[in-house]
């Protein structure tokens, strides 16, 4: 593996979003692809989500968008444990079966279904010694579930010169503005 991103962020409902097609998806993605685009630039070529509902999943559709002009550019998916998509709506899991057959690597880090927090604090730590650098969607005014892996971060950063990328509320309203203006 060459250098790999870690992404993550929020869940669809801790921004609101409780449509599969919800316009505000939109820039989120957009604003996902112009920090990979920076990526790729820097030489990263492997994309590591856990495939949780929300940034995580979107990210991977960006990662697919990006593979017609970097061929190069794989996705890796990790999940914390077996079936974490048992109990997702119908919709919600034909998106993830959509998104996981056509990732480059999938597997599981624990080989049993979901039966502790601890899982997601392993899922967190292998995350972390697996990338070399963090893409979060999250912002430090609104908490939400992906606090415990930056949390995680930014200890591990200070140890191993890890790199932390975040894309927060005002990155999100500059790209909501650009493309208003583009229309």
């Amino acid at each position: 593996m060459g250098k790999v991103i870690a992404l993550t962020g929020y869940k669809p409902f801790e921004l609101g979003i409780f449509q599969i097609s919800h316009p505000a998806i939109d820039y989120v993605k957009i604003a996902i692809k112009k920090q990979l685009l920076v990526l790729i630039d820097e030489g990263y070529d492997w994309v590591l989500i856990s495939a949780q509902q929300g940034v995580e999943l979107w990210g991977a559709e960006v990662v697919f968008e990006l593979q017609e002009q970097f061929p190069e550019l794989k996705l890796a998916i990790l999940t914390p444990f077996l079936n974490q998509e048992e109990k997702w709506k119908e919709e919600q899991k034909e998106y993830y079966e959509m998104i996981v057959s056509q990732a480059d690597f999938v597997a599981s880090i624990s080989n049993q279904p979901y039966t502790s927090p601890l899982q997601f604090r392993n899922k967190n730590r292998i995350f972390l010694h697996k990338s070399d650098c963090l893409l979060i969607v999250y912002d430090e005014e609104k908490e939400g579930s992906p606090r415990f892996l930056l949390e995680a971060a930014k200890k591990y950063q200070e140890q191993h010169g890890y790199e932390i990328r975040c894309i927060d509320f005002y990155d999100l309203q500059v790209i909501i503005e650009e493309e208003q203006m583009n229309f």
